[in-house]
C-alpha cells in the first residue's frame, strides 16, 4: 500500500493513535451507551485527524489554519466525554489517565502548530 502524504505528519500520528485508543476503550462500554457517548466520543476523536488531513490538503495557510481549530475544539470535546465517562465508571482511572495523557500531548502539538502558522 501506498503511504500517504499526512502519514508522516506527527500531529496526524498522534492523532490516529488516539483514536485508535478511544475505539478500544469505549468497547467496554455498556451497550446502552452505544448511540450516547460511545457514538458521540468516538466522532470527536475521529474529527481531528480527518481536520488535520483535510486542513493539510488545502491550498492555503489561512484554510489549514481554520481546520487546526476545528481539531482542537473536537479534542475538547474530547476531554470532557472522557472525564464524563470515568465519572460514570466507564473508563478505569488508569485508562482515563492513559487516553487523557496523549490527548494533552495532541492538544499542545495542535497549539504549537497553530502558533507557528500564525506567525
Amino acid at each position: 500500500m501506498k503511504k500517504k502524504p499526512y502519514h508522516d505528519n506527527f500531529l496526524w500520528q498522534r492523532s490516529d493513535a488516539f483514536v485508535k485508543l478511544t475505539y478500544a476503550f469505549t468497547k467496554d462500554f455498556p451497550k446502552e451507551e452505544l448511540y450516547g457517548i460511545i457514538s458521540q466520543l468516538r466522532r470527536a476523536a475521529l474529527s481531528v485527524p480527518l481536520n488535520v488531513v483535510e486542513g493539510n490538503a488545502r491550498s492555503s495557510t489561512k484554510e489549514l489554519i481554520r481546520f487546526l481549530i476545528i481539531a482542537r475544539g473536537s479534542l475538547a470535546e474530547c476531554s470532557y466525554l472522557l472525564e464524563l465517562s470515568r465519572d460514570l465508571g466507564y473508563l478505569s482511572e488508569e485508562k482515563y489517565n492513559n487516553i487523557e495523557y496523549v490527548r494533552n500531548h495532541i492538544s499542545y502539538l495542535l497549539q504549537q502548530s497553530l502558533n507557528s502558522l500564525s506567525r
